[in-house]
């Protein structure tokens, strides 16, 4: 009987510390959205990038899809359980920090990825530190924060299915996607 006691006023007390005030005048919500109102407001145009456009000489991101050009290797690879930048991918990194610093208007996205090994939780989180890593050796090469985003598609967007080694190396990168591109 004395537990029933104390559960039910235990629970009384819950439920009294749930309720709510109402809000004053001063502590009043956002506004809401009319959506039915005609929006005043306007947005710029989009302008649409194509090479020649100019008069013949070709746009900054047609060098990014030029197979011969070094800018359209854009894939920055991992060790095993790792996001520390190798070496081996410190030219690329400069040289399109170098390409976004000449081409402020041009954003980038990268997507930090992971091999299957791992929890989904895990590799979700190792795919945004990859990117992140990416990220940060970009701005410390004086690329505005503003200009790159980073995201995790940790297992989700792999090279290579099979379970080797190789395969797996080939998804443990982070991807630098360009404006148009996401």
């Amino acid at each position: 009987m004395r537990k029933l006691l104390a559960v039910t006023a235990l629970a009384s007390a819950l439920l009294a510390g749930c309720g709510s005030t109402p809000m004053s005048s001063d502590q009043a919500g956002a506004s809401v959205e009319d959506r039915n109102a005609t929006s005043t407001v306007q947005t710029p145009p989009v302008q649409t990038v194509t090479p020649g456009a100019d008069g013949g000489s070709l746009s900054p991101l047609a060098e990014l899809q030029n197979p011969d050009s070094p800018l359209s290797r854009r894939s920055v690879y991992f060790d095993f359980d790792s996001f520390v930048l190798r070496q081996e991918f410190q030219p690329l990194v400069e040289l399109h920090a170098r390409f976004l610093l000449a081409n402020a208007s041009v954003r980038m996205l990268i997507q930090g990825n992971a091999d299957e090994r791992g929890s989904r939780e895990y590799n979700l989180a190792l795919g945004q530190k990859r990117a992140d890593a990416l990220r940060r050796g970009l701005t410390l090469l004086g690329v505005p924060e503003d200009q790159i985003e980073s995201v995790s598609l940790g297992e989700e967007k792999p090279r290579c299915i099979d379970s080797s080694e190789d395969c797996w190396a080939e998804n443990r990168r982070a991807d630098m996607l360009y404006s148009g591109e996401f």
